[in-house]
């Protein structure tokens, strides 16, 4: 029987003392791996169909190593090393992009994100936080939080200190992945599922979430939210901000065009188009009144902010004597009416 996959990979994780799953590490996930791959380790680890996570043992892993020499090198080459754990070993295998149902179903996804191999939104990530349990990120490695304080009493014990960086669902993407070709000022600040395009740096005080990130070049001084992509060439200023679908955004995609300006302490409610800037200090929501000038300063009308949503070459300012938010553009009173009107 010939299987094709959604995706594939082998991984080494950790277990809480009742054996669930806590995270998982994938040095290598594949999409839409060969059929050929596939059909040489699914007889050895009892696989039929559908989504499934099997913990398999170092036996198996070198009986997989075995059967993948003459399929796939590198996939053979990564169960050997696997078969060297002493700690427990899974191979995930998702036959469709469906909605999560295990822990190592939603690490796999997350890797997935963060390798770069799909993009934001590319992804069916329902059910992603049941599935990922609050976890005590420490410098021994994840811990279940009820056995964290034995844990650290252990420590002590043994005249150790046993420190807890965080305590969340998702553990930063540094300890899972580096992309290559970004700069990453403070890792803590990107999660694991983050999509950080070559080319991209990451400045102190930038954070990246989940299902979220830059194509690349940009810098990142700012917050890119949940379900947020970043265009190639933009750069988000200190402190500003980026609504997500999870703070209040709803249904609405946030994304940043190309070539784009965030000013500092400035936000966004909406998707901007390319070559877009926003002002600094300036926090445009997708209900704010913007008074829409044409190229000679004229008041075309006053329209909701979300009626500009991904235009191209819009400048959103603040008028420092009347207060009004108003939004300047290259195009003609004629031209900016009838881009309105097709909008609408």
């Amino acid at each position: 029987m010939s299987h094709s996959l959604f995706s594939l990979g082998f991984g080494v994780g950790t277990q809480n003392r009742q054996g669930a799953w806590l995270e998982v590490f994938y040095a290598q996930p594949l999409l839409n791996p060969s059929v050929e791959i596939v059909a040489a380790i699914a007889p050895i680890l009892g696989y039929s169909e559908g989504n499934q996570a099997i913990t398999f043992t170092v036996t198996l892993a070198l009986q997989m190593a075995d059967a993948l020499k003459g399929v796939d090198a590198t996939q053979a080459a990564l169960l050997s090393r696997l078969a060297e754990s002493h700690t427990p070993l899974v191979a995930t295998l998702l036959a469709d992009d469906a909605a999560l149902t295990s822990t190592p179903e939603a690490y796999l996804k997350l890797h997935l994100l963060s390798h770069r191999l799909v993009k934001p939104h590319g992804l069916n990530l329902a059910g992603v936080f049941p599935q990922l349990p609050n976890v005590a990120w420490t410098s021994q490695g994840a811990i279940d939080i009820g056995e964290l304080a034995e844990r650290q009493l252990e420590a002590r014990l043994r005249g150790e200190l046993l420190e807890v960086f965080s305590v969340d669902k998702f553990p930063k993407m540094t300890d899972y992945v580096v992309p290559a070709g970004v700069r990453i000022a403070d890792a803590a600040r990107l999660r694991l599922g983050a999509y950080v395009g070559e080319g991209t740096t990451v400045m102190h005080e930038g954070f990246v979430n989940f299902n979220a990130g830059t194509e690349g070049p940009g810098m990142i001084e700012g917050r890119v939210s949940a379900g947020v992509f970043v265009g190639k060439g933009s750069d988000l200023g200190g402190g500003c901000s980026t609504m997500g679908t999870l703070s209040g955004g709803g249904n609405i995609v946030i994304k940043v065009g190309e070539g784009c300006l965030i000013g500092a302490n400035a936000g966004i409610g909406i998707p901007l188009g390319d070559r877009n800037t926003v002002e600094s200090g300036l926090y445009v929501t997708a209900g704010t009144k913007v008074a829409l000038l044409d190229e000679q300063n004229q008041l075309v009308k006053v329209v909701k902010a979300r009626e500009l949503a991904g235009q191209p070459d819009l400048l959103f300012r603040r008028n420092s004597e009347t207060g009004a938010v108003e939004c300047k553009t290259h195009k003609s009173a004629i031209e900016l009416n009838e881009a309105l009107h097709a909008h609408n």
